[in-house]
């Protein structure tokens, strides 16, 4: 049987109405009549019709994933975490594209945006950090939600985890077991967490009295190739470190093929951190030790903010930052310390 709102009314002793009034967030309800009806939905397993919901309301209820690179396994986190809080909120998820090195991606957007009829966006980044981008959907109206931000913190309700701390702990892992000549890979400068994870790294290590080696930083994008072209260049350098640190798992397995090239044997030669929990660092041989960032949790978060009725009325409230956990986790590119 479909369960309408007729049903939900019938079992909760409320008009259908006040149901309607309850599902859409709306005042004017009491706090009993409230719990009753979400009483009911839950049991019920209601479900409300987003067509009809659209129809009879000036929302929508789509929420746009807005992102730079939707095929990449971050992406792919984000989104997922995104479509199960959505589908629970009896909202869709659409994923947009936005190519900033379009001539006019702009008048695209803008297009887009109008023929969309959003009721909010996800920005993860490098999109949440690029103020251009911003003020453009500041300036249609559009309500947003950042994840895992760099800065601006304050300028409207982000979800996030503290990168420079984890960075911090992965540091503190390759130093007690015996490290103290590390490299590190940084990330894509237009990505905030990036600079944080750097920052995390130098602090780290002056707190323990190390020093960094300019000749074992090298810059990178995130990516597999890049992880490579760094790795070539730190272990080809005059005093090669015993550790690499990179800014993630891709640029990690990067390094793993380097290393395997210069048939250096991993963790006892040289051991190798990355950062997300991505796919590759559990596939990859050794498996590589890693942070797992919570990025489905972060996208939930994100929706649970974008689909409060009170959110679009003060976006910049403290009340809509929140901060979830990391978790430093231990696999065979560095489970072995120095002799």
């Amino acid at each position: 049987m479909v369960v309408t709102i007729k049903h939900v009314a019938e079992a909760a002793g409320v008009s259908a109405k006040t149901v309607s009034r309850v599902i859409n967030g709306e005042a004017h309800v009491s706090e009993a009549k409230r719990e009753a009806v979400m009483r009911v939905v839950r049991e019920l397993d209601y479900r409300p019709n987003a067509f009809a919901r659209s129809l009879s309301s000036s929302r929508s209820y789509l929420l746009g994933l807005l992102i730079d690179d939707p095929a990449s396994g971050y992406a792919a986190d984000v989104q997922l975490g995104a479509i199960n809080a959505c589908r629970d909120k009896s909202y869709h998820l659409l994923v947009e594209r936005v190519d900033r090195g379009e001539p006019d991606w702009q008048r695209a957007l803008t297009a887009s945006l109008e023929r969309l009829r959003l009721d909010g966006a996800l920005l993860p980044p490098p999109l949440c950090d690029d103020p251009e981008f911003l003020d453009l959907l500041d300036s249609v109206g559009l309500p947003y939600v950042r994840i895992a931000p760099g800065g601006e913190e304050a300028r409207s309700g982000f979800v996030r985890m503290d990168d420079a701390a984890a960075a911090a702990e992965m540091t503190r892992h390759l130093i007690a077991l015996g490290h103290k000549r590390i490299g590190f890979i940084a990330g894509k400068p237009t990505h905030g967490a990036a600079a944080k994870r750097l920052d995390g790294f130098t602090r780290e290590m002056a707190a323990h009295g190390l020093v960094v080696d300019p000749a074992l930083v090298r810059p990178g994008d995130f990516s597999v190739r890049s992880g490579m072209v760094a790795g070539e260049a730190i272990l080809s350098a005059g005093k090669p470190p015993t550790a690499i640190f990179a800014s993630n798992d891709d640029t990690a397995l990067g390094v793993l093929m380097i290393a395997h090239r210069h048939h250096l044997d991993i963790p006892a030669d040289l051991a190798i951190a990355g950062f997300d929990d991505a796919p590759t660092s559990r596939a990859a041989w050794p498996p590589i030790t890693t942070i797992v960032q919570p990025n489905r949790a972060m996208a939930a978060e994100a929706v649970d903010i974008l689909t409060d009725p009170h959110y679009r009325n003060d976006p910049r409230d403290p009340a809509w930052r929140r901060l979830l956990d990391y978790r430093l986790v231990v696999r065979g590119s560095t489970d072995q310390g120095l002799v």
